[in-house]
C-alpha cells in the first residue's frame, strides 16, 4: 500500500474513533483532512458529510454528500444526503437518491453483524426503507410511506419507529401476527452450521481473495433465508470471512475503509471498523473452533474429484506460511503442503522442502524445522487435522516444539494414540513410509465419515445450545414488543379502553417507565379522565424530571383541571431546561389561557410554531385562542395549518368545524365535525357537536341519535345527557326526558341548568308542585338567572306550548 493509502486508512480509523466517542469537532476536522487527501474518494465524502450531519449542520452535509449521493453512486453518501434532505424538507430529492442507490441496499441485512466489537457504518435495507418512509410521510404520501414501513418491519421487527409510523399513518394492522422472528433470526445460524459439515465440494477459502464470478455455488453455501430477495450473494448474508489467514492483503484491508462501490465480491459487504475480521471470527472462537476445522477436513475429503486449478488452496497455503502470526497466538490450522489426490507431494512442494536454504519464516514462527519431509499420506494428514481439532477442544496448550519436532497432537479419539513420525528416519529413507495399522483404519471414505461425524458433534452440539438460547431471547424480546405494540396501536385508533388495559397489563418493571406512563396519561386524557391522567404524568415527572416529550398534553390536562399553580410550576421547569422546545411554549400558552390572557397565549403559541412549523398541536391551541377572541378568519388559518401538518390530527378538524359553526356556516361545520369523528370515533364530544348542528338545522331525530350514541360511548357524559333530555322535551316525550334528568341530577347536582330543565319537564307532565321545587333549587344555585327562573315560576298556571318557550 502506498504511503498515502496508509495515511488515509489511519485517518478513517481516527474519524470513527471520534464519532464513537461523540467528539464531533475532532471528527469533522479529521474528515476535512481526509477529504483534502482523497478528494475523489466517495468514502471521504461520506465521512465528511456524516460528521456535518452529526453536528446538525444539515446544509453542509447536503453539500458534502451531493456529488456521490444524489446520483446513488455511493450508499453511505446517498443515505446521509437523504437524511439532510429530510431535515431541509427536500423530501423528493432524498427519495430519488435512495431509489437510485437501490442496487446497493436491496436485500442487504446487518442482522447479527453488529456487536460490542464490530460495527457497520453503511445502512442495510430496513434502515433505508425506514428513511424512505419518513421522507414519503413528510411529503404527504401516506400510502407509499406505509408500504416502506411495512417492508422495514418485515425485514427487522425491532425497528420500533417503523411500527409507530404505521400507527401514525392510520394503517389497518393485525398486531397479533406481527413482531415474529424472521427466517434470518431463527434459522440462519443453524443452516450455516449444518452446511459446514455436509458439503460435497471442497472449499479452501471462505471468501474469494480476488474477483471470481463463478465462486459462489448455491448448492454449496447456505441457502438464502430471506423471503423478500433471492438475488443477494450468499456470503453477504452469512458473513463468511477468512479465519486466521494473516496476509499482506488482509493487513491492508484492516486499514482501509471498505466501500460499497468496490470491485469484486466485496461489493455488497462492508467490514467491521473495530474488528476487521468481523463477528464471525469471534463466534468461531467462542464455539471452540469447530467450523474452522470442518472446512479444512472438507477441503481434503474429496478423493474422487479433482479440482481444476486449486487456486483457493494455493492462496491459503501461501498466506499461512508467509504471513505474520494471528492475533490470538494460536497456530493456524491450514493445509501446510500441497498434494495430489493420491496423497503424493507435488514437485513444487518437494523442491521447496529439499532446498538447503535458511529456515522459512513460517517454520521459525510455528516451531517446524526445515528438515521435515512431506512424505506423509493423506490419511496421516487427516489424522493430524483431527488431532488438532481435539486438542483445541480440550483447550490444551499448543506445542511450541523445537526444530525438527512435529506439532501433531497425540490424542485422536478415545484412547488410541499415534506417535509422530521420526524425522531422522524420513531423511534416511527418503521414501514414503507405509501407513501403520491405526492409520490404515482411517484411509478412504470411512475415515472421512469418522472425521466429519467427530467434527459435527463438536460443532453442532455446542453451538445449538447457544443458538437455541439466542433464539429464545429474540422471541422473548419480540413478545415484549408485541405487548407494547398492542397498546400503542389501540391508542392510535382511539380504542382507549383496550389501550389502557394493554398498558396496565404490563409487568411492573415495564409499566412504571416514562414511555408507558406517558402513553397511559395520553389515553386517559383522550378519554376525558383528567384526574387519572394527572396521576400518570405526575409519576412520569418523578421518574424523569427532565422529560420534554408529551408535556404539551400534561399542560392541557392541568388546564382542564384549572390547576393554575401546578401549571405555572410546569412552565418554569420546562423553560429552565428546554427553552427552545415547542412543548415549553405550549405549556406557557396554556397558562396564559387559563388566566384568560388570550393575546399573550397566542404569542406563546406562535413562538411554539416558529420553533417547529410542523407542530400540529401548537397550531390547534392557537386556533382555539383566536376563537376566544372571536377572530374566526385567523382561527381558520391556524386550524388549516394544523391539518396540513398532520392529517390525522382530529383536533384541527374539530377546530375548523367549531369556527364554521360560530360563523353560521352549519353545513361546513357538520362536514368537518364528521371528518374529526371518523378519525376519532370514540370521542363523545364530537357526536354532541354534530347533534347540536342537527338541532339548529331542525333535524331533531338525527340529533337524538347522535346524543344516544354519545352516551353509549361515555355514559357519564353530563353534556350528552342534558342535550338528549332537551331534545326529548322538544319532541314532547316528557317521560323519557324525566328519566334522563333524574340520572343527570345525580351526576351534576349543583348545576342550575339541570334543575331548571327538570322544572320545565315536570311542568309538562303536570306536576306543578315538584316543578316549583325544582325552580326554587335552580334559583338558589344561580342567583344571576333569577329573572328567567321567576318568569318560569309565574308561568306555571299558563298552558303555553312547550315548543314556543325559549330554553
Amino acid at each position: 500500500m502506498s504511503p498515502t493509502g496508509i495515511v488515509a486508512s489511519q485517518l478513517r480509523q481516527l474519524i470513527f474513533y471520534h464519532l464513537d466517542n461523540d467528539m464531533l469537532d475532532n471528527a469533522n476536522f479529521l474528515a476535512g483532512r481526509l477529504h483534502a487527501l482523497e478528494p475523489r474518494n466517495p468514502d471521504s465524502s461520506h465521512l465528511l458529510a456524516l460528521t456535518y450531519l452529526r453536528k446538525h449542520r444539515n446544509k453542509a452535509a447536503y453539500d458534502a454528500a451531493l456529488k456521490y449521493g444524489s446520483n446513488g453512486r455511493h450508499l453511505g453518501c446517498a443515505y446521509v444526503f437523504a437524511l439532510a434532505c429530510l431535515a431541509l424538507e427536500r423530501n423528493v430529492e432524498g427519495t430519488a437518491a435512495l431509489e437510485k442507490a437501490r442496487g446497493h441496499w436491496q436485500g442487504r441485512s446487518s442482522w447479527g453483524k453488529t456487536s460490542e466489537t464490530s460495527r457497520r457504518h453503511l445502512p442495510d435495507a430496513p434502515a433505508v426503507q425506514t428513511l424512505l418512509a419518513k421522507l414519503w410521510q413528510a411529503h404527504g404520501d401516506l400510502r407509499k410511506a406505509a408500504d416502506c414501513y411495512v417492508e422495514a418491519h418485515k425485514a427487522n421487527p425491532f425497528i420500533w419507529s417503523a411500527f409507530e409510523g404505521l400507527c401514525d399513518a392510520g394503517a389497518d394492522l393485525e398486531v397479533e401476527k406481527m413482531f415474529r422472528p424472521t427466517a434470518e433470526m431463527g434459522h440462519a445460524g443453524k443452516a450455516e452450521a449444518t452446511s459446514e459439515v455436509y458439503q460435497d465440494q471442497p472449499r479452501a477459502a471462505s471468501r474469494p481473495l480476488a474477483p471470481q464470478p463463478n465462486f459462489i455455488n448455491a448448492n454449496i453455501l447456505t441457502p438464502s433465508s430471506d423471503p423478500f430477495n433471492n438475488n443477494r450473494p450468499m456470503y453477504a448474508e452469512t458473513g463468511f470471512v477468512l479465519l486466521k489467514v494473516p496476509s499482506k492483503q488482509r493487513i491492508a484491508s484492516e486499514w482501509d475503509t471498505p466501500t460499497v462501490n468496490g470491485s469484486g465480491d466485496f461489493e455488497h459487504e462492508d467490514a467491521a471498523m473495530s474488528d476487521p475480521l468481523g463477528q464471525d471470527l469471534e463466534r468461531q472462537e467462542r464455539l471452540v473452533a469447530g467450523p474452522r476445522h470442518a472446512r479444512v477436513v472438507s477441503s481434503m475429503a474429496a478423493p474422487d474429484r479433482v479440482r481444476p486449478g486449486a487456486r483457493g488452496v494455493a492462496s491459503v497455503d501461501s498466506y499461512s506460511t508467509a504471513g505474520p502470526p494471528n492475533p490470538s497466538g494460536r497456530t493456524t490450522a491450514a493445509v501446510a503442503h500441497k498434494r495430489t489426490v493420491s496423497g503424493a507431494p507435488t514437485q513444487s512442494s518437494m523442491a521447496s522442502e529439499d532446498s538447503s536454504g535458511p529456515p522459512r519464516r513460517s517454520n521459525r514462527l510455528f516451531g517446524q524445522g526445515p528438515a521435515i519431509k512431506s512424505g506423509r499420506s493423506a490419511a496421516e494428514l487427516v489424522s493430524s487435522v483431527l488431532t488438532r481439532a481435539d486438542r483445541e477442544v480440550r483447550h490444551a496448550r499448543a506445542a511450541t516444539g523445537t526444530k525438527g519436532r512435529s506439532t501433531v497432537g497425540r490424542v485422536v479419539s478415545g484412547n488410541r494414540t499415534i506417535k509422530p513420525p521420526d524425522p531422522l528416519e524420513k531423511d534416511k529413507d527418503n521414501v514414503r513410509r507405509a501407513p501403520s495399522r491405526n492409520s490404515e483404519k482411517s484411509v478412504g471414505p470411512p475415515a472421512s465419515h469418522v472425521v466429519a461425524s467427530t467434527i459435527q458433534v463438536r460443532q453442532v452440539n455446542v453451538p445449538n445450545m447457544d443458538q437455541q438460547a439466542e433464539q429464545e431471547a429474540v422471541g422473548g424480546l419480540l413478545e415484549s414488543l408485541k405487548q407494547l405494540a398492542i397498546g400503542r396501536y389501540a391508542a392510535s385508533n382511539y380504542d382507549l379502553s383496550h389501550a389502557i388495559a394493554a398498558f396496565d397489563g404490563l409487568p411492573t418493571s415495564q409499566r412504571e417507565t416514562p414511555w408507558v406512563l406517558a402513553q397511559l396519561g395520553k389515553a386517559h386524557y383522550e378519554a376525558a379522565d383528567y384526574r387519572v391522567a394527572e396521576v400518570c404524568f405526575t409519576k412520569l415527572m418523578k421518574l424523569q424530571p427532565s422529560r420534554i416529550e408529551d408535556m404539551e398534553v400534561y399542560s392541557t390536562v392541568l388546564w382542564h383541571l384549572k390547576k393554575d399553580s401546578t401549571l405555572a410550576w410546569l412552565c418554569h421547569t420546562l423553560r429552565d431546561q428546554h427553552y427552545n422546545a415547542p412543548e415549553t411554549w405550549c405549556a406557557v400558552g396554556n397558562s396564559f389561557s387559563l388566566a384568560r390572557e388570550h393575546d399573550h397565549a397566542i404569542s406563546a403559541f406562535k413562538r411554539a410554531t416558529q420553533i417547529s412549523p410542523n407542530f400540529a398541536y401548537g397550531w390547534t391551541l392557537m386556533g382555539h385562542e383566536y376563537i376566544a377572541n372571536e377572530e374566526f378568519d385567523a382561527a381558520l388559518s391556524a386550524f388549516r395549518k394544523s391539518v396540513a401538518a398532520n392529517k390525522r390530527a382530529y383536533g384541527g378538524w374539530y377546530g375548523l368545524g367549531r369556527s364554521f359553526e360560530r360563523m353560521g356556516k352549519l353545513e361546513e361545520a357538520e362536514r368537518h365535525y364528521r371528518i374529526a369523528a371518523s378519525i376519532n370515533p370514540s370521542n363523545s364530544t364530537l357526536l354532541v357537536c354534530i347533534g347540536v348542528i342537527y338541532e339548529k338545522l331542525h333535524k331533531k331525530g338525527n340529533a337524538l341519535d347522535c346524543y344516544t350514541r354519545a352516551l353509549v360511548l361515555t355514559p357519564a357524559s353530563a353534556l350528552a345527557r342534558f342535550k338528549k333530555a332537551r331534545v326529548l322535551m322538544h319532541m314532547r316525550d316528557f317521560p323519557s326526558a324525566l328519566e334522563e334528568l333524574e340520572i343527570l341530577k345525580g351526576v351534576a347536582p349543583d348545576e342550575a341548568n339541570v334543575w331548571f330543565l327538570l322544572g320545565k319537564c315536570l311542568k309538562g307532565l303536570g306536576a306543578r308542585g315538584d316543578a316549583l321545587k325544582a325552580f326554587t333549587t335552580a334559583l338558589n344555585l344561580d342567583v344571576k338567572a333569577s329573572q328567567f327562573i321567576k318568569e318560569a315560576m309565574e308561568s306555571l298556571e299558563d298552558d303555553e306550548d312547550m315548543e314556543s318557550e325559549e330554553d
